[in-house]
């Protein structure tokens, strides 16, 4: 496994690749979903590029980029482990040059709503960083988690508007024997409030619950979610969400594959977590 650090080596080291390539895009603190990322990756391409980047520009100014959870050394390990060929592990500085001001944007009618209200500027960040990764890297496949699922499907739109090459391959969120989301955000989490984030996956499966039992009113499963969530008093919940899975505009009536998500405080935390719900 070869780690480089700069622009200018990680496009020496793809020249020399032949066959598919596959990209794992990361902010590092690796857990199994990560690692999910990196063997469908292996098992689809040649080679496989995994990058290490806490990208800052998709942070806002009060949130957690200077704590954001970092252990270079073990991610590294996990990833040799896995046979990954090569990580991307640039200096901020590499990617964000004195001078720079270029930015992708997805428009608002993606990006306007649900992180894109309550994190003003965070999927700017996302797309920007990941056009440019994917300009570096020249994968023919890029790895995302669905547990971010309105950033898989602003990168989506973002590939297909701007007409990129790279094909986007989600792969299904990895939870805790608990059914709580991995996150490296995990990490932050009381015992007790650990506990208590349980009650994201509770309220997603009251979803699908109502959702196999019929239900299409989108207003009733969550008004349901909510009922799940006010029954524990750690959670403050910033929005429960029904939406068209494509263009994530928000249900009145489920008729085709919706995402049902939610985002939560668990004190000081905040969990993001979906489930996709279709006949």
């Amino acid at each position: 496994m070869q780690v480089v650090t700069t622009v200018a080596e990680m496009r020496r080291l793809r020249a020399q690749m032949t066959g598919g390539v596959g990209l794992v895009p990361t902010m590092g603190y690796l857990h199994e979903g990560h690692l999910s990322l990196v063997r469908c990756a292996r098992a689809e391409n040649e080679h496989v590029v995994a990058t290490i980047f806490v990208n800052p520009t998709q942070f806002g100014p009060q949130e957690d980029y200077q704590r954001y959870p970092r252990d270079p050394e073990r991610d590294l390990r996990l990833l040799e482990q896995e046979g990954t060929d090569v990580v991307f592990m640039p200096e901020v500085e590499e990617i964000y040059p004195p001078g720079f001001d270029a930015w992708v944007e997805v428009g608002e009618s993606l990006t306007g709503r649900l992180e894109g209200a309550f994190r003003p500027g965070h999927l700017r960040g996302v797309t920007t960083v990941v056009a440019k990764l994917f300009n570096v890297v020249q994968a023919q496949r890029a790895y995302f988690g669905q547990k971010d699922g309105q950033q898989l499907a602003v990168i989506r739109k973002m590939v297909a508007d701007l007409n990129m090459t790279v094909e986007v391959v989600a792969v299904p969120t990895v939870r805790e024997p608990d059914g709580l989301a991995m996150s490296s955000r995990n990490s932050y989490l009381s015992p007790e409030e650990r506990r208590a984030a349980t009650v994201l996956w509770r309220s997603l499966c009251r979803a699908r619950e109502l959702f196999d039992g019929g239900e299409r009113r989108a207003e009733v499963i969550r008004r349901e979610m909510r009922d799940v969530l006010a029954s524990e008093p750690l959670a403050e919940v910033d929005y429960v969400s029904v939406v068209d899975a494509e263009t994530l505009a928000e249900l009145e009536t489920i008729s085709r594959a919706a995402m049902v998500s939610l985002a939560v405080r668990i004190g000081s935390t905040r969990l993001i977590d979906n489930v996709t719900l279709a006949d």
